[in-house]
């Protein structure tokens, strides 16, 4: 068994952060890679060494493999956490650091090629039985043949990428007349996303809930589940709101969901952390979506609701560690929220809003954890993803976690951009969300600029007539005080005048 001694991490921003900072209290060094973008970033000031590795735009800096391996070696390094994002999932580059002498913080490369196609995913998951949507069994290329699946499994239907992910190369098609043209247009944008144009067809899940189910595994078979993780609140295929656990999920659906999780993973001989994503209709029936494999964004809420580090845990079991703990010791305790605090435009459909942070002041108190790589004065960099941050509250209860995620959604201060925050408290706000009855459609359903803006115009309203009150009770306050103190003053001269009788 090899211990990490020093490890490079291929990411940026907040992941980058995050992952030092475990790294850090096992005693381990960290070298930082950066784009010229990136020059100021936290997680440059933070790791033990850094490295500037190219341009600003991705795919001549944190894409480029061969040099970060390159980097790794120079530095001495023993191993590459590839975060998430980037070169996080792509199988080629596990292999070339394992290949080089480097240990890969993640899982097999065999695992990432099954797991990576949506195709091959649904065939290593039919093998275990794993509830699947119905719908074509491969990819599928003949449209004639497509139209005649998609009237026998029904429509509407759902036209995917094999190889897709956030939305792209997918397209509802609610009746035979319409396939053709939308078949092509997936196809298209399909090949030009990903390189690879094949497709399937799947049964089209109207109103679905996002449900996923975080597994660890290590090397020597042992694979557990860490609960559910609510997802449903999204916009343009990708996820806003995350908690832990769900507000809709049985103890028996958990306990179902979470052995068909495990048994996904046991399906291409998992190890590492990885995420096995589940659709869920009306009926609270669900069925097997997909595994990304690799650490997730909202992984902060299954931390809050375990009290386990899943940095920590991949590092361990990429040194060939076993699970220090086993199923049943794992419990839920308490409840948590993450919000995905996004330089986006609410009012002008969510696009993103690229400035300087003039004002950046972070909540704080108890149960609020704040995930970032900016700070006061920083720019965002036009060249990455729009996240400023991930906002995570806990509490006891639902409840708690989301009185005080309003609290600290209220304290954040950010100027200089617009950001998702005035979005994510008109959802913690809403009855849909309140009572747990929400799906992906949330948006569609609930949301409109006009809502948001009553919304702002009621809590400003609410805010001023608390600052009137104040003030209105400080004043009546202070004028009965000056009456205390005359009629007090008058009877100390009254009591002068009696004794002096």
């Amino acid at each position: 068994m090899k211990k990490i001694q020093k490890i490079l991490v291929a990411n940026r921003g907040e992941i980058a952060l995050r992952i030092m900072r475990s790294a850090k209290e096992m005693g381990i060094k960290t070298v930082a890679v950066f784009s010229e973008a990136d020059r100021q970033a936290l997680h440059v000031q933070y790791a033990d060494e850094a490295v500037c590795i190219g341009l600003p735009p991705s795919n001549q800096s944190y894409l480029k493999g061969d040099l970060l391996i390159e980097t790794a070696l120079k530095l001495n390094a023993d191993a590459i956490h590839p975060g998430y994002g980037f070169l996080s999932e792509n199988a080629t580059f596990a292999k070339k650091v394992t290949e080089a002498g480097l240990i890969f913080i993640g899982p097999s490369p065999e695992s990432i090629v099954i797991m990576g196609d949506k195709l091959s995913a649904k065939e290593a998951a039919q093998k275990y039985n794993i509830p699947l949507v119905p719908g074509t069994p491969g990819a599928i290329t003949d449209i004639e043949e497509a139209k005649q699946k998609a009237t026998q499994i029904g429509y509407p239907v759902l036209i995917k990428a094999s190889a897709g992910g956030g939305g792209k190369g997918m397209r509802v098609v609610e009746n035979s007349e319409e396939f053709e043209s939308q078949m092509q247009r997936a196809v298209s944008e399909a090949q030009s996303s990903f390189g690879n144009g094949a497709v399937f067809v799947e049964k089209y899940i109207g109103s679905p809930k996002h449900i996923e189910i975080q597994v660890l595994g290590d090397k020597y078979g042992n694979i557990v589940y860490l609960f559910e993780r609510e997802c449903s609140v999204q916009r343009r295929h990708q996820k806003v709101i995350e908690e832990a656990p769900s507000a809709v999920v049985s103890p028996q659906m958990r306990k179902a969901m979470g052995e068909c999780a495990v048994m996904v993973a046991k399906s291409c001989n998992y190890f590492g952390a990885g995420t096995v994503e589940f659709i869920v209709d009306e009926k609270l029936d669900f069925y097997f979506l997909e595994m990304n494999t690799r650490l997730q964004v909202e992984h902060p809420v299954t931390e809050q609701i375990t009290g386990i580090d899943l940095v920590k845990e991949q590092i361990k079991i990429a040194q060939d560690e076993a699970l220090s703990f086993v199923q049943e010791d794992l419990k839920i305790q308490g409840h948590s929220l993450e919000i995905r605090v996004y330089a986006e435009d609410p009012k002008n459909n969510f696009l993103p809003d690229i400035g300087t942070l003039e004002t950046y002041q972070r909540p704080q108190g108890v149960g609020v954890r704040v995930d970032d790589g900016f700070s006061e004065g920083m720019t965002i960099p036009i060249y990455y993803d729009p996240m400023i941050a991930k906002l995570i509250t806990f509490g006891k209860d639902r409840q708690e976690a989301i009185e005080r995620m309003r609290r600290a959604i209220a304290e954040y201060k950010i100027v200089g951009v617009e950001t998702t925050l005035s979005f994510c408290d008109f959802v913690l706000q809403h009855e849909a969300f309140l009572s747990g009855n929400f799906d992906t459609k949330f948006v569609e359903k609930y949301f409109s600029v006009d809502k948001l803006n009553a919304k702002n115009n009621e809590t400003e309203m609410n805010v001023v007539a608390a600052l009137i009150g104040k003030l209105l009770s400080e004043k009546n306050n202070s004028s009965n005080q000056k009456e205390n103190n005359l009629l007090s003053h008058s009877n100390k001269k009254s009591n002068w005048k009696n004794r002096n009788r």
